[in-house]
């Protein structure tokens, strides 16, 4: 007999092969500054920076997190973290703040100063375990997944006005909030910067191929390259995995998912066939939803027969008919295994084809 828990909802998005038998709220930047005093805030626009509270530098950051791309980020969290010789409280505290706060980029402009760039990369690897599917803008930082945004540019507001790559992160982080699901940050550009520090083309490559968000200049403004996560080992994932649009796609469906499920399914219906096939109906009617934004080419949700009739072997018992008798598992239909009483489980499978972004066009002009 299995030991019970909590209820479960258990949602993992695989890259498809050969042999594979296979809109919720984002657009929020948590961006966490240091100051005199611990303090925590909401910023919807520069109308709701406090007077006086900030620094004239982290003001500009906060600016920086709101500018966004295709439209603002939804708003900003601003954590202030008091300043000390000894940041390792701060940090603690502050991740554990975020553990309960809904946001989908964190930037932190002082964490590679702070020495807690690997701190936070464990800290997000760890969430989206946990499906707290969340992502930070880290500078410089091979952190090799999804949730980690490796930037590598240095910005010039002016000639003068030179922007690290740590002090680059809550602009990035506000652009990719800011960014329509419907399309990429790749070639964003950013107007409030004249220029970026230079890479060849080669050297463009060999970053986007390194899991590094880089800006370019393309002789007459700054915009982002090829918008990519950190992952390179893609081992049981996918180059899906690489792009940011499509990551941030499937965070929005498990979010989705997952909170329609625990709202309005868990607890409160009985495991029937019928109701079972309800939710099947609620998430293929989302699919749909998806394919309208163009964000799905592909989306079908259906009861996957496979795991219910491995789970119904593991229990040693036979299966019992609508009409009262019993039959092995091994014995049944598909149908009779849909049908079977699986307890408090419901055991689902889909298959969905993500959109991506226009990004590479080959042309060929005769003359």
């Amino acid at each position: 007999m299995s030991k019970l828990t909590s209820p479960s909802i258990t949602i993992a998005f695989t890259e498809r092969g050969a042999s594979a038998i296979t809109r919720g709220e984002r657009g929020i930047v948590a961006l966490v500054l240091k100051g005199t005093k611990q303090q925590s805030f909401k910023v919807v626009s520069e109308v709701d920076i406090p007077t006086g509270v900030l620094s004239e530098e982290n003001e500009q950051y906060v600016k920086d997190a709101l500018a966004g791309y295709t439209y603002s980020p939804k708003y900003v969290i601003v954590y202030v973290m008091q300043t000390g010789t000894d940041m390792a409280k701060p940090y603690k505290d502050m991740l554990q703040f975020f553990e309960n706060e809904k946001f989908t980029y964190m930037a932190i402009p002082t964490v590679k100063t702070d020495s807690k760039v690997q701190e936070v990369a464990t800290w997000v690897k760890k969430q989206r375990l946990e499906h707290n599917l969340v992502k930070a803008i880290l500078p410089e930082t091979a952190g090799d997944n999804e949730g980690v945004i490796n930037w590598c540019s240095t910005l010039y507001r002016t000639k003068e006005k030179v922007l690290t790559p740590e002090q680059g992160t809550p602009r990035i982080a506000g652009l990719l909030a800011g960014t329509g699901l419907n399309v990429s940050g790749t070639y964003a550009v950013l107007r409030d910067f004249v220029d970026v520090n230079r890479f060849t083309k080669t050297e463009q490559d060999e970053a986007v191929g390194a899991g590094k968000l880089i800006a370019i200049w393309d002789g007459e403004k700054v915009k982002l390259n090829r918008a990519v996560t950190s992952l390179t080992t893609i081992e049981g994932k996918g180059d899906t995995f690489k792009k940011i649009k499509l990551v941030e796609t499937m965070d929005m469906m498990e979010d989705d998912i997952r909170k329609s499920i625990a709202d309005y399914y868990i607890g409160k219906f009985s495991n029937t066939y019928d109701n079972k096939c309800l939710l099947l109906t609620a998430i293929n009617t989302y699919f749909m939803s998806l394919i309208d934004d163009e964000l799905l080419n592909i989306g079908q949700c259906h009861i996957d027969v496979d795991s219910q009739r491995k789970w119904l072997k593991e229990q040693g018992k036979k299966v019992l008919l609508e009409d009262g008798k019993e039959k092995a598992v091994d014995d049944c239909s598909d149908t009779e295994i849909k049908r079977a009483n699986t307890g408090s489980h419901v055991f689902l499978k889909a298959v969905v084809s993500l959109m991506d972004s226009i990004e590479d066009v080959d042309l060929r002009i005769a003359v």
